[in-house]
């Protein structure tokens, strides 16, 4: 897959004030340090329609299959290329990023209407690990087209978020794909009884509801609109793929996992070892968290083939 990316960005670093604090008394420090950083995009938690699907046209599945993992449902992203004009985007990210030819443009738009490489070595590291997320509290965060959160809620998860910058993308990509994955686990359950189409959006939408959330916006408006629940949410397993290719944008993805993860969770990282032309890359993020001292990184599954690309864990220091 070719990268199109139209910044350049600077490395910034921020240091916790004491090193020697523990996971429990990271989270006040984080909170802190989000506040000082200016918002870019509001966040907002998006309401499920009925039917996702029924508002999209020319849309085309595809099935996703890796390993012994379950079949993953999303959208062509050939097609939802093409048929992009005729799609309601009030972002106009659609149009922008086809005039600008370009796969991500700071602040406008993350890239999250594409499925990078790194997603499809995550979920091959959770294949071999045997990852089954039964009874846990997942975030699916910089979730575009959502197949890891996706996976969560197929292997059981309790609960599933999932995070973009991008509204258009939650509305016309993840929801959507997240609504087309439910809605065939209930015609599997029940291929003798065959309900009204209706009847399926129904059964879909209310699965969706009992464990399901959705929003957009940047990390610090999103983490301050999680602190402002009742009661905050702790994750056990934060997903995220491809996030940290923006130097700028690393405190506040470390404030989001001091703030949101829960004290005995973990973090599941994918990444390239470094993204041309922008800066970032593991290598910065590894040293950026050393830095802040909260966090233990560990390697857990590495690819050579094209530019180097890599899985791993972060958790709490204790």
């Amino acid at each position: 897959m070719a990268f199109s990316f139209n910044f350049d960005i600077p490395l910034q670093t921020e240091e916790t004030n004491d090193k020697n604090d523990k996971a429990k008394d990271v989270h006040l420090t984080c909170s802190e340090a989000s506040a000082t950083v200016s918002k870019i995009k509001d966040a907002v938690e998006h309401q499920l329609l009925l039917d996702p699907l029924s508002h999209i046209e020319n849309w085309v599945p595809e099935t996703i299959t890796i390993g012994a993992l379950p079949p993953l449902l999303c959208l062509n992203e050939s097609v939802f290329e093409k048929t992009a004009s005729e799609r309601e985007d009030s972002e106009e990210i659609l149009a922008k990023t086809l005039t600008q030819n370009s796969d991500l443009i700071s602040g406008v738009y993350e890239g999250g209407l594409k499925i990078w490489e790194c997603t499809y070595d995550l979920l091959e590291y959770i294949d071999d690990a045997g990852e089954t997320f039964a009874g846990k509290r997942v975030l699916d965060l910089g979730c575009g087209a959502g197949l890891l959160g996706i996976l969560a809620l197929k292997r059981g998860a309790t609960k599933v978020d999932f995070q973009d910058y991008n509204s258009t993308v939650i509305e016309q990509l993840t929801m959507p794909n997240v609504f087309l994955n439910c809605e065939e686990d209930d015609e599997n359950e029940e291929k003798n009884s065959s309900p009204p189409s209706k009847r399926k959006a129904l059964n879909a939408s209310e699965k969706l509801l009992d464990c399901c959330g959705f929003f957009s916006g940047d990390w610090n408006s999103f983490l301050i609109l999680m602190q402002n629940k009742t009661p905050s949410p702790k994750y056990d397993i934060i997903c995220t793929s491809e996030t940290i290719y923006n130097t700028d944008y690393y405190s506040s993805l470390h404030n989001v996992f001091c703030d949101l993860l829960d004290e005995n969770g973990i973090v599941y990282l994918s990444t390239k070892s470094h993204y041309f032309g922008v800066g970032g890359g593991l290598h910065l993020f590894e040293k950026f968290v050393e830095q802040n001292n909260v966090f233990q990184i560990r390697y857990l599954k590495d690819v050579e083939q094209g530019l180097k690309r890599h899985v791993v864990s972060l958790t709490f220091k204790k």
